[in-house]
């Protein structure tokens, strides 16, 4: 029986590339007096190219935007601060985000996140995307002190909720870090199907939308009786 549903935040929840390229849009409007002898577009793609789908942390990402655009008028540490306090404002739902989460909620499942990434940036994120009321943990790597796709990190999410490994489902986009990682951890496992993966075979379903999670896991709940 499912009584658990734990959900990876950027890819999977959060529409990250879509909140950064927001997000960069708008930090350059605001902060024009500094960037206007940049060209915007310049700007936007320069940055999502360092930023290589968050895997470089900004403050490597700024430090290279400050050298080669030689921005003289601001700090690369003042335009990280502005990054670390700025993004939750531009945080990008997927589709169905806040009709599932209701709907779990509505029959009786526990919710978790269980995410990878900084501790307070991803608890801004939450607040952005306005998620947080519908979770019962959240279990953030820096917090935690350990990464997906460690069981540990897996394990401690199950037993904060009072629930096994097997009877909870994660939910995300990382083929390997979530869904090789709830695997190892004795979880089901759905793929958020991402172009910029490829296919996780060893999932136990597969999604495009988020609406899909209700009938999934009525269908696992079918198979098991």
């Amino acid at each position: 029986m499912v009584k658990s549903v734990l959900f990876d935040l950027d890819g999977t929840l959060l529409d990250r590339d879509a909140s950064v390229e927001q997000f960069i849009a708008g930090q350059y409007d605001r902060l024009i007096a500094d960037l206007n002898h940049i060209p915007k577009t310049d700007y936007v793609t320069r940055f999502i190219e360092l930023d290589c789908r968050g895997h470089v942390w900004k403050d490597k990402v700024y430090q290279a935007l400050v050298a080669e655009f030689e921005i003289g008028g601001m700090s690369w540490q003042a335009l990280l601060e502005d990054y670390e306090t700025q993004f939750q404002f531009h945080c990008v739902p997927f589709p169905f985000l806040l009709e599932m989460l209701s709907v779990l909620k509505q029959q009786g499942y526990l919710l978790g996140i269980v995410s990878n990434g900084l501790g307070q940036f991803q608890n801004r994120s939450i607040q952005g995307l306005g998620i947080r009321e519908y979770f019962d943990v959240i279990l953030i790597s820096e917090v935690e002190q350990i990464r997906k796709p460690e069981s540990e990190i897996f394990h401690r999410a199950a037993n904060r909720l009072g629930v096994t490994v097997q009877e909870s489902v994660f939910i995300g986009d990382h083929p390997e870090v979530d869904i090789l990682g709830a695997k190892s951890a004795k979880m089901k496992a759905i793929w958020k199907r991402s172009s910029h993966w490829l296919e996780a075979i060893e999932a136990d379903a597969i999604i495009d939308n988020l609406n899909e999670i209700p009938s999934i896991l009525e269908h696992f709940e079918s198979a098991a009786a």
